[in-house]
């Protein structure tokens, strides 16, 4: 194959230390412990070269470039030069007690363990590199400008480090091959939506409310506890019911790990200001007050394996209560219609919609990508929590979860995890129609791997592929709740929050008012043609109603695809790649693997 790292290797015999450290620094964003020590040795085959930590210091801080540094500035694009001042500089605002409790994480050790396997220090001590990252980390989040790359160098227990280049640009191009692969196959989807929205006249809305506005629905919040007592699980569930005539059909929202039902809380609003009865529970043991207790030194991880058939069964379990309160209570008085339920849910909120919606849990896809070597070798962090599923069949046999719940008649899943969990062989039991909601910048639950390939598996005809473009794994949650405490995200994890939301609110409306409150004429969102009307420059929007396998496979051999997303980043596209790499850490780093 021929890369732009392949071009970069080569040209790299020819240039000096600093193109180098400008392409490995952003590799490692905050995790990067190697410039610790007084001077940074860089090797690649038998040439080796060094520049001091005060130097790149002093630049960071002031801007000023001294003969030291100048002497490669010629190599170095001054906007390379300038993101790699802000690289060194930028804070990441979480407290020791936080980077410890996740850095001892599995997910935690495994990102370190990555990190490590380019980082030699020059010292007769085997292998001290693993601790001395995560010691570095720790330290430097102490310190009182907060956790910055230039802290964790000076808190780094060594007086000299070595770069492994080409062990960095081994693993470089393994990466940058899948952001590569990733944004092809994104590029295919824009370009299918396109093609799309071409053959379909636009359509005539005029009769129909705009549906980016609240609908003209009042609606009364209750907040119930159900416990049930076989799972010893207190479900506190927020019910919103709209005030109407007839029963109202129900959507039920599920959150993300790390989170409650708060985050969702625009949604149902918005769902119920039209009609819907909205339920919104929260899922002990997978919520914000169990990543607190992780934090807090509680408990020793963020969700057990069991959390993949309790969620499902804890909405099976309130949907089975409120048929009865629905004739009991005064508060229901026969308003909700518990036969036509559709479920929305988001990152393990959208695996527990797949999974209500038909998805089987794959175990023979799970043993199969699952094996040591192929965990160590993998950048899909969202596998490593799919990979805990494997513990529910020891005890029991694959037959005894289905979690299919027939009175869910569609569901919307937004950046789910599916490759490992359901597969192709999972995901073809789906008979009911489906929305995937995937974002172009997850690097989480990557897009490629976990929502559009796994989309070409639907075998259903009433499916729906939706790419926010420029959207984040976190975007549709926005930042944390300050009020249930929950973990605040830098700006950037989040990006344009308040767009991502309208685009949720506007999907799911007509989505849900066709296939489960069965009224057709809001059908005519539902396309390619629509989504492009309302996409917005700050977050672009695309959506395909069939994108086959082959159509995938030949995205992502075309080097046209490439060429076309790639033409005006190619100069920076290492750069990107390492970009690519913090916002993975940062994750890692602020929730474990916060989905």
């Amino acid at each position: 194959m021929n890369s732009l790292f392949g071009n970069w290797a080569s040209t790299l015999r020819k240039k000096s230390l600093l193109l180098v450290l400008s392409m490995v620094l952003p590799t490692f964003g905050i995790s990067n412990s190697v410039l610790a020590a007084e001077r940074i040795y860089a090797s690649y085959s038998a040439l080796e070269l060094s520049i001091s930590v005060s130097t790149l210091e002093n630049y960071a801080k002031t801007g000023v470039i001294n003969e030291d540094l100048a002497a490669y500035q010629q190599y170095l694009p001054l906007q390379q030069l300038q993101e790699l001042r802000r690289i060194l500089l930028n804070r990441v605002k979480v407290s020791p007690v936080v980077v410890s409790q996740l850095l001892y994480t599995p997910q935690g050790e495994f990102l370190l363990h990555r990190l490590a396997q380019v980082i030699t220090v020059k010292s007769s001590q085997p292998k001290p590199e693993f601790g001395a990252l995560r010691s570095a980390l720790i330290l430097a989040s102490a310190e009182s400008s907060g956790l910055t790359l230039l802290n964790v160098l000076r808190k780094y227990p060594a007086s000299s480090i070595r770069l492994d280049v080409a062990e960095t640009l081994e693993i470089a191009t393994e990466l940058e091959k899948l952001v590569n692969q990733t944004h092809r196959a994104i590029a295919a989807v824009s370009q299918k939506s396109k093609i799309e929205a071409a053959t379909i006249s636009q359509p005539n809305l005029s009769q129909l409310p705009d549906l980016q506005v609240p609908g003209k629905l009042k609606s009364q919040k209750y907040i119930l506890n159900f416990f049930d007592s076989t799972r010893n699980r207190l479900l506190l569930t927020d019910v919103y019911i709209p005030k109407v005539q007839n029963a109202a059909p129900v959507i039920v929202i599920s959150h993300g790990l790390g989170l409650d039902s708060s985050n969702f809380q625009y949604l149902a609003t918005h769902l119920a200001s039209y009609g819907f009865a909205v339920v919104v529970p929260n899922h002990p043991g997978s919520d914000a007050k169990q990543l607190r207790s992780l934090l807090n030194g509680h408990a020793i991880e963020i969700a057990e394996p069991s959390e993949f058939k309790d969620r499902p069964l804890d909405i099976t379990y309130i949907l089975n209560q409120l048929e009865k309160d629905n004739q009991s209570d005064s508060r229901f008085k026969g308003r909700l219609n518990l036969q036509q339920v559709g479920v929305f849910g988001q990152s393990l909120g959208g695996y527990t919609a797949l999974a209500l919606a038909g998805a089987k849990i794959n175990f023979e896809q799970l043993k199969q990508d699952c094996q040591p070597a192929a965990l160590q070798n993998t950048w899909n962090m969202s596998l490593l929590l799919q990979c805990r599923a494997l513990e529910l069949s020891i005890s029991k046999s694959e037959k005894d979860y289905n979690l299919r719940d027939q009175r869910v008649k569609a569901a919307i899943a937004v950046n789910p995890i599916t490759s490992s969990i359901f597969g192709k062989a999972g995901l073809s039991q789906i008979k009911t129609p489906v929305m995937i909601v995937g974002s172009s910048d997850d690097t989480v639950a990557p897009a490629l791997a976990e929502q559009i390939l796994p989309f070409s598996w639907l075998a259903n005809s009433q499916k729906y592929l939706v790419m926010l473009l420029g959207a984040t794994h976190f975007s549709t949650i926005g930042n944390g709740n300050p009020g249930n405490q929950q973990v605040a995200l830098p700006a950037d994890m989040i990006g344009d929050a308040s767009q991502a939301r309208r685009y949720m609110n506007v999907l799911s409306l007509p989505f849900f008012q066709t296939y489960v409150a069965r009224r057709p004429k809001y059908v005519s969102y539902l396309n390619a043609a629509y989504t492009q009307s309302i996409s917005s420059k700050s977050l672009g929007l695309s959506l395909v109603q069939s994108l086959s396998k082959t159509e995938l496979a030949q995205a992502l051999a075309s080097d046209r695809a490439k060429a076309q997303y790639y033409q005006k980043n190619a100069p920076n596209s290492i750069l990107n790649f390492g970009f690519w790499m913090l916002d993975v850490g940062v994750a890692m780093l602020h929730v474990t693997i916060f989905i």
